[in-house]
């Protein structure tokens, strides 16, 4: 479902960023939200290696040990998100829209708002990807090349969002069961023989994004979303924050 108005959407680049600083950033934009302040945003960013583990994770899904984790420099991470377990590398675009919700009506039709943003993106660069019944994210056949995994908080703001393999470590996934899913893949644009670059990712979303949510995109920095985040390397810094929340909310993720 797009939106039928005309929206301000800030796109933030944030380059390579810790997971847990990125969620940091996230919670610190919902309060904003939540609270009438802030603006809309969509963060795009890649992450270090790192597992994420989510609210109805089977533990038997986690398939490397603490050592082989180790040896391949993978973080482990649990999360405030539906789904179950998931990988974040280097090479994967991860857009995380923070969104106070308005037509978009209730998180199956903001899912079905990313997985159509996730496939005109990837048509923009030459790649038919479709849904999968019975499944969320975007597909190539039984490929999985788009993961989403979304939050909406009270007052209908959302956080986290979608992975889109550019052309991540594949054999990083080999470590899990992606999703949860035991008898479906995982692929990449560069699996795929696309030659995109993370750069040409990034307008393709961008451009597929202002579509989707009938939105004017406005590009700005990291310190105009939260002084206390920018540093000199455009990383985020990680504040101090609590992880407990008490405010009702709604999951999805695949």
């Amino acid at each position: 479902m797009r939106e039928e108005r005309d929206r301000p959407l800030a796109v933030a680049h944030l380059g390579t960023v810790g997971y847990l600083d990125a969620w940091d950033l996230q919670r610190r934009l919902v309060a904003q939200r939540q609270a009438g302040a802030g603006r809309d945003v969509l963060l795009l960013l890649e992450h270090p290696p790192v597992y994420t583990l989510g609210k109805r994770t089977d533990r038997t899904h986690l398939l490397f040990d603490a050592g082989q984790r180790a040896a391949h420099g993978i973080e482990l991470v649990e999360v405030d998100r539906g789904g179950d377990i998931t990988y974040h590398g280097p090479g994967q675009l991860v857009g995380y829209p923070v969104l106070k919700l308005s037509s978009i009506r209730g998180v199956v039709d903001y899912v079905r708002t990313l997985e159509g943003l996730l496939i005109e993106a990837l048509a923009d660069l030459g790649v038919d990807a479709s849904r999968s019944d019975g499944y969320t994210g975007v597909w190539v056949g039984n490929q999985k090349i788009a993961a989403i995994g979304v939050r909406v908080a009270s007052g209908g703001v959302t956080s986290h969002g979608f992975a889109l393999n550019v052309d991540p470590d594949l054999s990083h996934f080999a470590g899990i069961v992606p999703c949860g899913i035991a008898d479906r893949g995982v692929c990449s644009l560069a699996s795929l023989g696309v030659g995109a670059s993370m750069q040409d990712a990034i307008g393709a979303i961008e451009r597929a994004g202002a579509a989707s949510f009938g939105a004017t995109l406005e590009a700005i920095d990291a310190a105009d979303l939260d002084p206390a985040t920018a540093t000199h390397s455009n990383q985020i810094e990680r504040a101090v924050a609590t992880h407990d929340d008490p405010s009702p909310h709604r999951w999805s993720h695949t």
